[in-house]
């Protein structure tokens, strides 16, 4: 009997991927969805080759020209689409979309748009934001090192208009602004989400699922890691991660967070007025790498995950743009919010309230004293 792995279940038959797509094309949707892409920029300046909206985004997408990705991205992501995202055995069934596509690019410094215009055959660059706003289905904000300072004026005629939003992280520059953000999109009807790839690891499925079934009892503490250095900068951008990781298991409510710095690693304690905490470590250092860690104390079992899927981060990482893109798309289609608003406002008072914290000697500090 042949040796069947877990990822050779995940990825089903050799033929699989062909008959799903058999099956979509005698299945055309009666509905393709127009998604216009915003790319963010990192204090005013344009993000030309943006992760987030050239890696994440692209789910949304049937088409992709290997070449033009191999001439305007670095080796390794070239490769990366080659062997992974855009590779025909890796569809998880469902792959390409049949009720997607991207049809306007939105950078504020136009003259950066064209390679993604070339990379995405049928996409077309928006000359502004409302006249965009009227020629789509939904809208897709992409930002992969930036603050959130500038998301409200690039998701404002979108929301006016109601239409289903995907805001990255950070969703706004600070608790205000994200509370900003999502009245904009309560006060017109438009169904916003906002979240981090940690709440879509293949592992922290698993975890919520065991949460949810009782499965080990309930949650004593959460341990969420992030590999690479710290820094004040990068605590506001990327320590939102970890702290999605911890509000996506035990939710909304964090009373206070204290943290502290050394070097280039800093700890952050996130404490519940009724349940147990949550530690956040950034700068944790791994034997192998792996760019996070998480660990779920259950009362009757530790429950441990990275993204990695049997080993391989890269096609871990895969599944988890994948699913992020999917959650987007599940909303776009039934306009129902996947993620609470209040979870997304927890998310980034846990960020603020800990910088405040670093600055005032690790003092305990309310989340109330930041929002």
């Amino acid at each position: 009997m042949p040796d069947t792995t877990r990822r050779a279940v995940l990825l089903g038959a050799p033929a699989a991927p062909l008959l799903a797509a058999a099956a979509r094309a005698d299945d055309a949707p009666s509905k393709v969805y127009r998604i216009g892409v915003i790319s963010a920029a990192i204090r005013g300046k344009p993000q030309p080759r943006n992760g987030h909206t050239w890696h994440f985004a692209q789910y949304l997408h049937p088409e992709c020209n290997l070449d033009a990705i191999k001439k305007y991205l670095d080796p390794g992501s070239a490769d990366y689409f080659r062997k992974t995202v855009r590779n025909p055995k890796f569809t998880f069934d469902q792959l390409p979309f049949p009720d997607t596509k991207i049809t306007h690019y939105y950078d504020a410094d136009q003259s950066v748009i064209a390679p993604y215009l070339e990379a995405f055959p049928g996409v077309k660059a928006a000359k502004s934001l409302e006249e965009m706003a009227k020629e789509v289905d939904a809208v897709w904000l992409g930002d992969a090192s930036g603050f959130g300072e500038d998301h409200f004026d690039l998701l404002a005629p979108a929301l006016a208009r109601g239409l289903p939003v995907f805001c990255d992280k950070p969703i706004g520059g600070s608790v205000a602004g994200t509370k900003k953000i999502l009245a904009l999109a309560k006060k017109h009807n438009a169904p916003i989400m906002s979240s981090s790839l940690f709440r879509h690891h293949q592992g922290m499925e698993s975890a919520v699922r065991r949460r949810d079934a009782d499965e080990f009892g309930p949650i004593r503490y959460v341990i969420a890691a992030v590999q690479g250095g710290y820094s004040p900068d990068g605590w506001m951008v990327y320590g939102q991660h970890p702290a999605w990781a911890v509000v996506t298991l035990l939710g909304a409510g964090a009373q206070a967070v204290s943290m502290y710095a050394r070097q280039d690693t800093c700890h952050a304690l996130v404490t519940y007025p009724d349940r147990m905490p949550a530690e956040i470590w950034f700068g944790r250092p791994n034997e192998n790498w792996e760019y996070n860690h998480t660990t779920v104390f259950f009362q009757k079992k530790r429950f441990e995950f990275t993204p990695s899927i049997d080993g391989d981060f890269w096609y871990g990482h895969h599944y988890e743009m994948f699913r992020l893109a999917a959650t987007f798309r599940e909303m776009v289609k039934t306009k129902k919010e996947p993620i609470p608003h209040a979870e997304i406002v927890a998310v980034t008072a846990i960020v603020h309230a800990a910088a405040k914290s670093l600055k005032e000697k690790s003092r305990l500090v309310e989340l109330s004293e930041v929002e």
